[in-house]
């Protein structure tokens, strides 16, 4: 699978790490002084950790895929620090450095990989997930990837521009997944949308602003006070940071709030509007960021259905978005692209005052 971009799928080829609770501790007395349990965290690609000192200090300890190069690891370290000398209220994970004063360390482990690992700041909250949606959780979710998105504007990097299949702009490269499909219902609806994102989206483009995203600002992501469940408390892994087109965030994001009303794009177009009145969508980027809400629930679709067969013991957390990706797409597939694009765009569109 993938033969044509096989060092952009390195990392969704390749195992998440699995080194053993006791060893991590060690290391991490090691390399930081920190003394406490240890307790695995979710994670895909990577092996995520989160250490709890007597006293109830917390942090994450990630061990990186050893197929992810030391280049992107700095990338989204620099990003973090960039943000927090940025926008210093923002919820996001602060670096923490080793005894060494290192933001990453290599470790080679007693099995005898060798991987990149280092610490973050452990954030409160419940993920939004768990929480009962409401207008103003959503629109609260807006406004807050608007400031993220305005405190990476001019940022930069060497590996910035770094190739990854989660990139909802560059879906044409996944074409080849559709055979894989073996239903020929959801084959027939995802090459109706893949031909949609070819025709109307990918040739457009090239003309819009692009800068470094989260990319991953969904409700997994996205932590909130459990008193107050529409006040964001943290935003959370960085880990598939890119320079892209700036309305792939916006689209990548409000996917994600189709499910829990009765009306699909409700949600979606409280989410758009808040962030409209925060950092206004152009009209080129008005036009497809509908097309590429539909492509974001695509390219779930297709990835997550290749990694689930790949890593069966994974299945569960691959496959978490791969429901919702296909009930979206099918409520989609009968509107005319205007139609739903007016209905994401209503709260814009109608004028609506925060």
């Amino acid at each position: 699978m993938l033969k044509e971009h096989p060092g952009e799928a390195a990392a969704l080829n390749t195992a998440a790490p699995a080194v053993s609770l006791a060893e991590i501790r060690s290391r991490v007395t090691d390399l930081y002084g920190i003394e406490g349990t240890v307790r695995l965290l979710a994670g895909e690609r990577d092996q995520n950790c989160c250490i709890e000192q007597a006293d109830g200090t917390r942090y994450v300890f990630k061990i990186s895929n050893p197929s992810e190069s030391a280049s992107i690891v700095d990338f989204q370290i620099a990003a973090l620090n960039h943000i927090a000398g940025a926008a210093a209220d923002l919820p996001i994970p602060r670096v923490v450095r080793t005894r060494a004063g290192q933001t990453r360390e290599n470790v080679t482990w007693c099995d005898g990989s060798n991987t990149i690992v280092r610490m973050l700041s452990y954030l409160d909250g419940v993920q939004i997930k768990e929480t009962v949606r409401t207008p103003e959780q959503r629109r609260a979710m807006g406004a807050c990837l608007a400031r993220l998105n305005l405190s990476l504007e001019g940022f930069s990097h060497p590996a910035a521009s770094h190739d990854l299949l989660w990139n909802v702009s560059a879906a044409h490269r996944l074409t080849e997944q559709l055979d894989s499909l073996t239903d020929p219902a959801r084959r027939a609806l995802a090459g109706e949308f893949m031909t949609r994102f070819k025709q109307h989206v990918l040739p457009v483009l090239p003309m819009l602003r692009a800068q470094v995203i989260h990319n991953d600002f969904h409700l997994y992501n996205v932590l909130v006070a459990p008193e107050d469940q529409n006040r964001l408390t943290g935003i959370i892994d960085f880990g598939d940071l890119l320079h892209a087109p700036l309305v792939g965030e916006v689209a990548t994001a409000a996917a994600f709030h189709m499910a829990g009303s009765e009306d699909p794009f409700e949600g979606p177009a409280q989410f758009v509007g808040a962030y409209h009145r925060t950092l206004a969508l152009t009209e080129p980027e008005q036009e497809i960021v509908t097309d590429l809400m539909a492509t974001r629930h695509l390219i779930t679709a297709l990835i997550s259905e290749w990694r689930a067969v790949r890593y069966p013991h994974n299945r569960e957390y691959i496959l978490r978005h791969n429901p919702a990706a296909w009930e979206a797409l099918s409520q989609m597939a009968d509107l005319p692209r205007e139609s739903a694009r007016d209905r994401l765009l209503s709260e814009i569109r109608n004028g609506r005052k925060s």
